[in-house]
């Protein structure tokens, strides 16, 4: 084959790596090994150079990009699938293709092993704990020439090229500050910290913000932590239940912060306690359920962020980046918006 005929999808099936990488390759940009490189160039010098010209975005029919989610059940996740599916409109005016898989979020090692044989794209979107076996196997996706964004909750320390989502530590901070006005010192001076036994940053600097926030501008406040409950609200509300009869003095209880899952298994703990007065109460993330909590006066605030709007700016950060684009990672993150009943969207 003569020069200047070939495309990169000829080089990148004669070389057997993908598109992406090839990209890297001939635009001279990190994150590839020296192997794949001489396979890259290797196939370049059989086929013929390509007609892309190099530092400037390539000519592509479309993309491919894998939305990566734990497997773990919850209203969260379930409706970041369903939302995933019905962006695809949008995915497909942009010449992107999705496609999502649920890993098993009860193996650390499975989860990294599963996501290192994702390698049919051009980028992944991952929701992932911050484990080493996962940062090893984001770092072999991008040094093979795939793109590699967090969603919602980072992995720090990989060679993942974004992050979009909220602020999670400015996130529990602000449950942090709003349970403690709602307090009536010195009478009731109690915050619960709930949350499950999780390597989820995003879940771990939720905790760590609102202790800070507490610890900086409320002394006066204790925080009783109960960070091991599980992940279903049976197992939460007898859990809790548990707790509150023994450990924790109930007359005193002003507000409760839920990290994670089990926010109706929390209010039934809460139920059965039978107060004068009912806690405050925080949770995370916008669902049916919680929409219905809010709205019977059970749940006082949602912490919540824009899903679907994290969703397409993750695709357009990786289209940006496959194509070479200058300030693709220039990305407008979310804020943390405090939903009440009245103020429902």
């Amino acid at each position: 084959m003569s020069n200047n005929i070939a495309t990169i999808a000829d080089i990148a099936r004669h070389a057997g790596v993908g598109t992406a990488t090839v990209d890297r390759v001939l635009n001279k940009r990190p994150g590839v090994n020296a192997e794949t490189t001489q396979k890259v160039m290797a196939a370049v010098k059989a086929l013929g150079e390509p007609t892309v010209l190099r530092g400037r975005p390539r000519q592509k029919e479309g993309f491919r990009f894998a939305y990566v989610l734990p497997d773990t059940e919850t209203p969260f996740f379930n409706k970041m699938e369903r939302l995933i599916a019905q962006t695809a409109g949008d995915f497909r005016h942009q010449h992107i293709t999705e496609v999502t898989h649920r890993l098993s979020a009860d193996d650390p090692a499975a989860f990294a092993a599963d996501l290192a044989r994702i390698n049919d794209c051009d980028g992944i979107v991952l929701v992932a704990p911050d484990l080493p076996a996962i940062k090893l196997a984001i770092n072999d996706l991008a040094r093979s020439g795939i793109h590699v964004v967090t969603l919602f909750s980072d992995v720090a320390g990989s060679m993942r090229e974004a992050f979009v989502g909220a602020d999670n530590r400015a996130a529990g901070r602000t449950a942090g500050l709003l349970l403690a006005r709602m307090a009536q010192l010195p009478r009731r001076d109690t915050l619960l910290l709930l949350s499950q036994a999780t390597r989820m940053s995003g879940e771990i600097e939720r905790r760590i913000g609102f202790v800070q926030v507490l610890e900086e501008r409320f002394p006066s406040i204790k925080v009783v932590r109960l960070l091991d409950l599980p992940g279903d609200d049976a197992g939460v509300a007898s859990m809790l239940g548990k707790t509150l009869a023994e450990d924790v003095d109930t007359t005193r209880l002003a507000g409760v912060y839920s990290v994670g899952v089990g926010t109706a298994g929390v209010v039934q703990a809460l139920g059965a306690l039978q107060l004068d007065q009912a806690p405050g109460l925080i949770a995370h993330d916008f669902t049916e359920q919680h929409q219905a909590l809010l709205i019977d006066g059970a749940l006082s605030y949602v912490l919540h962020q824009d899903i679907h709007y994290c969703v397409l700016t993750a695709a357009r950060a990786l289209r940006g980046l496959c194509e070479n684009v200058r300030g693709a990672l220039n990305v407008v993150q979310p804020r943390v918006e405090i939903l009440t009943a009245e103020n429902l969207h």
